[in-house]
């Protein structure tokens, strides 16, 4: 790769300003962002010539510009992407121990009386046990 001189990189910039007129007079709204590619080439650019006179010939705001260039990778025009997904496996079983099964109940009386169940079993007569409660004098 051979290094591009100062007037290949003002005609890069001349050609890359083109190119920016041509997409705001198509645009359809005023607002709509700058596409990726336009971004890119500016951002190389600057590597080339002073960020000010890039984004002056680009009419760009050179605050937007020099955050793009911040924001860069390291390795200018090298996009990574992370590999597509193919697969992924889910365990069938949960990978953590699951607490063991308990029944908490709490009832409490008119008269102040409380009433705390707790255990590990999941089948108590808790009718029974409830009914009892509540009915003792």
């Amino acid at each position: 790769m051979h290094k591009m001189t100062s007037a290949q990189a003002e005609q890069q910039l001349t050609d890359l300003a083109e190119q920016f007129a041509q997409w705001r007079q198509r645009r359809t709204y005023r607002f709509v962002p700058f596409p990726r590619s336009l971004w890119e080439q500016a951002i190389a650019l600057t590597a080339l010539l002073p960020l000010a006179a890039v984004a002056k010939r680009l009419q760009l705001r050179g605050r937007d510009l020099q955050k793009r260039c911040a924001a860069r990778p390291e390795s200018p025009g090298v996009v990574t992407t992370p590999p597509p997904v193919d697969f992924v496996e889910v365990p069938a079983a949960s990978a953590w121990p699951l607490p063991p099964a308990t029944t908490e109940i709490e009832v409490h009386r008119a008269d102040g009386a409380r009433l705390w169940i707790r255990s590990p079993e999941s089948q108590l007569p808790l009718t029974a046990v409830v009914r009892t409660f509540l009915e003792r004098p």
